[in-house]
């Protein structure tokens, strides 16, 4: 029996129209409203405008208004403008000298394909003119009344497209979006003013965020915009990052790791003064807080890339979102560097946010309205003279504490410090006071006083020796008596070798076995009997995903921390003033002792002024 063959068709190729072109660019320019808001504050801010607004109704679905003081455009400019591809940030010769945030030509025809467009503009020495777009169809040019600048009018987003519709999230949803896109391009740009309104309604709306300009030069005015971003808690608690190697610079601010945060919400970066979300940058920014940071906390921080044009490719994808470095080793390696240089430089510094979660805390719950109207009464009283105080102290100070025979654990060290205790009030940590339940330390400061958690804090120093040590002599491996073949694809392979000395300097031996195989010689010491070929999948996923690993490295330092946990005064135990006190003065030397290797605070301190506000006498 001959059964029938089908008959193949041949596809007809056409040449599509210029609105169906623009509504496919539009999927790809604008997922969303705040997409939109995106693309045109990003056109005012190429246009030099100096104070921007911009207004939105019922989450940017009906109405998205940009209003700007730029160079504006004739009336000769805006049906240009709105053509695909036409643009005035580049003259097409070079598209990897990009100083602009715009350079497609793409957003302006893309919003007209599927809404409802109108732009009024001005030029300095021209009349100020108007035109409409609506699905795609572009009415005259018309005369206008406008002062200077440009306002872009977008309504009825995605009105030519409905089945997008389908696809928005809540109001809510989206006005926290283009909030946060307002609120990046307002740290990208710290000497412009943003105005943000929401007019659901009609009417003049609210402000739901204004930043006015910022003076100063760009670190000044940074920290100016970022008190109004973020808040003024990150600024206090915030280190300044300023870094130049190979042609590369990095600047900004980063959070000390007792600022850290749930979320990464409170992490912006930068390229060029672009605002991107590139996983590879954003990788970049956790390694270097990870020695530092639980994987439950997210570090804090507002950082630029700044270099060379050339070096970078802004034109991965049509949103500009993600870029492509030249050299991404180098990148990574000046984030992680100079992160951890500055963490470094912080020493015992924690943030001042604790000290403020402590006072809430110590602050008395307040009484029922019922049982106390008008409030619980405060009464002040005269503060005592300093001999008022030396006569208490010494009528209620304690017998001299017996000899416990404190004992070190083999990896800690405490020394005795031989300065009398008077004179260490006016160190940093001050003088050793008291031990209150066998774990919290006590000690006076010539400002105030200091709580330290004494088995935190020793758990830091000993951790940090441990890594000293480790980095000094390097991370001794054991050879495996059998080698451990791991098979991969050869692609897999030869990613992996390209990385195998940094693996051997942390203790990984592998070499190539022929195809794709790849032969585990050596392993670290201190992970003892390991599933190499998990770790060695790991490890790929970690290339092929950010184009490096710390995998290898963290699991190595969170043996050391164990050690060090284990190796650290334990809670529980007794100590005497010169053993505190040694402990404070090795806290002070001792870089990023105001945490624990999870982050968590060491030591609160508290001011005497907070204190005397706790008993009223303030």
């Amino acid at each position: 029996m001959k059964l029938d063959t089908p008959k193949i068709t041949r596809p007809v190729i056409r040449q599509l129209d210029e609105a169906a072109i623009n509504r496919i660019a539009a999927g790809e320019v604008v997922e969303r409203p705040a997409s939109a808001v995106k693309e045109l504050v990003e056109n005012a801010l190429d246009a030099g405008a100096r104070r921007i607004t911009v207004e939105y109704a019922d989450g940017g679905k009906t109405l998205i208004r940009i209003t700007d003081d730029g160079c504006g455009m004739t009336a000769e400019d805006l049906p240009l403008a709105l053509s695909r591809h036409a643009t005035s940030k580049i003259d097409g010769s070079d598209l990897l000298d990009i100083r602009s945030f715009g350079f497609r030509g793409e957003a302006l025809p893309s919003l007209g394909a599927v809404g409802r467009l109108n732009i009024t503009s001005r030029a300095e020495g021209h009349e100020a003119a108007c035109i409409t777009v609506e699905g795609g169809r572009m009415g005259p040019v018309r005369p206008a009344a406008l002062t200077r600048g440009t306002v872009v009018e977008l309504r009825d987003l995605f009105f030519a497209t409905p089945a997008r519709l389908k696809f928005m999230r809540s109001d809510r949803a989206e006005m926290g979006a283009i909030a946060d896109v307002v609120k990046r391009l307002a740290l990208s740009e710290p000497h412009v003013g943003f105005t943000l309104r929401d007019v659901t309604g009609g009417g003049e709306g609210r402000v739901v965020f204004r930043a006015e300009p910022e003076n100063g030069d760009f670190f000044d005015a940074l920290q100016g915009r970022l008190a109004r971003v973020i808040g003024a808690d990150f600024t206090e608690n915030a280190l300044r990052i300023d870094l130049e190697r190979d042609g590369l610079r990095l600047t900004g601010y980063a959070a000390l790791p007792t600022y850290s945060r749930g979320s990464s919400a409170a992490q912006f970066l930068f390229v060029n003064g672009r605002p991107v979300l590139d996983k590879q940058l954003f990788g970049a920014l956790r390694a270097a807080y990870m020695d530092v940071l639980s994987r439950d906390r997210h570090p804090a921080a507002v950082l630029n890339i700044q270099c060379d044009p050339a070096r970078v490719d802004v034109n991965v994808h049509p949103a500009k979102a993600e870029v492509r470095f030249r050299e991404p080793a180098l990148v990574r390696g000046l984030i992680v560097s100079g992160l951890r240089l500055a963490l470094t430089g912080a020493g015992h510094r924690a943030s001042s946010t604790v000290a403020d979660e402590t006072l809430e805390a110590f602050r008395a719950e307040p009484a029922p309205a019922a049982s106390m109207p008008g409030g619980p009464r405060v009464y002040q009283m005269d503060r005592p003279t300093q001999a008022s105080f030396a006569r208490a102290y010494t009528a209620q100070a304690p017998a001299p504490l017996p000899d416990f025979g404190f004992a070190e654990a083999p990896s800690a060290r405490i020394e005795a410090v031989a300065a009398p205790l008077p004179d260490l009030t006016e160190r940093p940590l001050g003088a050793a006071r008291a031990q209150v339940h066998e774990n919290y330390i006590i000690a006076q400061t010539a400002r105030g006083m200091v709580i330290v958690d004494q088995h935190a804090a020793h758990e830091r120093l000993v951790y940090e020796r441990l890594k000293a040590q480790a980095a000094a002599h390097g991370i001794t491996a054991q050879a495996l008596l059998i080698p451990e073949i791991v098979d991969l694809s050869e692609p897999d392979a030869a990613r992996l070798l390209e990385v195998a000395e940094d693996l051997a300097a942390l203790g990984l031996v592998i070499e190539a076995f022929g195809g794709g195989a790849i032969a585990v010689r050596e392993t670290p010491a201190l992970l003892g009997r390991i599933d190499a070929a998990a770790l060695i999948r790991d490890i790929l996923d970690d290339l092929a995903d950010l184009g490096s690993s710390d995998r290898l490295r963290g699991r190595i330092d969170a043996v050391l921390s164990r050690m060090a946990c284990h190796g650290s005064v334990r809670s529980g135990r007794q100590m005497r003033a010169e053993e505190m006190n040694a402990l404070l003065r090795e806290m002070e030397d001792t870089p990023m002792s105001g945490q624990c290797n999870h982050g968590r605070p060491t030591y609160v301190e508290l001011k005497l002024a907070d204190i005397e506000r706790l008993f009223g006498r303030r």
